[in-house]
């Protein structure tokens, strides 16, 4: 299970407007990269035939299966704030993470 939290859906909302076409969801995802081993992205794509497709808070998203083993129980929240503009995702899955959240281990 992946939460959205409030701040989240109101930004993903928004750039679904703006940005996505016609059948696309959100997707989240982990790829290998980043300074901690794995990092975290967002686009929005078209759902693949095994994509998982989650709903949290009203909004439906899509992650494929090795994405979700990563990231199962996490969090994710929008910050505009001083520290920067940009999701963050709380994931208890890693074991470390380094000093720009966007990557772990």
């Amino acid at each position: 299970m992946i939460i959205l939290t409030d701040r989240a859906v109101t930004q993903i909302r928004q750039l679904e407007a703006e940005k996505a076409s016609e059948g696309q969801l959100l997707r989240i995802f982990v790829e290998a990269g980043g300074c901690s081993g794995f990092e975290y992205g967002m686009s929005f794509d078209a759902r693949k035939a095994d994509d998982a497709v989650l709903e949290s808070n009203g909004v439906s998203f899509l992650m494929d299966p090795t994405s979700l083993e990563y990231l199962d129980g996490s969090e994710v929240d929008f910050d505009d704030g001083l520290s920067g503009k940009g999701f963050d995702i709380r994931n208890p899955n890693a074991s470390s993470t380094c000093g720009c959240g966007r990557s772990f281990n």
